[in-house]
């Protein structure tokens, strides 16, 4: 068996500047993710994903392979993680070696740890899915949600508007981090989020969106909590 680690790390993100290399406590952020996938030692190749020299270069410097660089198709901004991963595993097969499970890393996904990405493609093996989403509860029930409709507070669900919170299914979503999936699966549905796919719930203490300088400091804060407590 296999295993292709793919870190997706374009260089053109607009909303924080270079953010892919950005410092994150001392070193680039996407060395976080390649320390990850080679301390994990389940991977046959940890590849990044770029169309930025610079990024290549930091990626090479912490362990990583950049075989060949992202096409102009998917360095735009509209290409999507699926047109990324398709193309990785096609230019691989182009060169004759193929792999039978794959993992998407995210470049600015300091919390993903090898033992994460151990557990979780260990768990997407053993129960034979397509792929393996990480997730994350709403800390609030969607449910309950409020919304402004001319101009008026109402209930988004109005037949929820006297359940108890606690009474509520728990719902989920995305915490983009990272992706365990079957490469054969993935090249016939084209689609990560497609097919028979199974959770892997991370505490909410270990997921963080990164859209703004605000974000980045609230990820620094949560990043270094972490540390502290598997310390204890």
């Amino acid at each position: 068996m296999k295993n292709i680690a793919i870190i997706t790390a374009r260089g053109g993100s607009k909303r924080i500047p270079r953010k892919n290399i950005k410092d994150f406590l001392g070193k680039p952020v996407v060395a976080y993710s390649i320390e990850a996938a080679v301390k994990s030692g389940i991977f046959d190749e940890v590849m990044v994903s770029t169309d930025d020299e610079e990024i290549a270069e930091i990626a090479r410097k912490y362990g990583a392979k950049v075989p060949f660089m992202r096409s102009e198709k998917t360095s735009g901004d509209f290409a999507t993680t699926n047109d990324v991963l398709l193309e990785v595993i096609e230019e691989y097969e182009k060169r004759g070696e193929k792999f039978d499970y794959g993992v998407c890393i995210y470049p600015t996904a300091p919390f993903v740890t090898s033992e994460k990405i151990k557990d979780a493609l260990d768990r997407l093996i053993e129960s034979k899915a397509d792929s393996l989403i990480p997730v994350v509860a709403f800390s609030y029930p969607p449910k309950r949600a409020l919304v402004v409709r001319n101009e008026r507070l109402v209930f988004e669900y109005p037949e929820f508007m006297d359940s108890r919170s606690q009474d509520l299914e728990s719902e989920y979503h995305d915490v983009g981090q990272f992706y365990c999936f079957g490469i054969e699966t993935f090249k016939k549905n084209k689609k990560l989020m497609l097919g028979d796919i199974i959770p892997y719930v991370i505490d909410e203490m270990e997921v963080q969106d990164i859209d703004n300088e605000s974000d980045w400091k609230i990820a620094e804060i949560k990043y270094q909590h972490m540390l502290q407590y598997k310390k204890q």
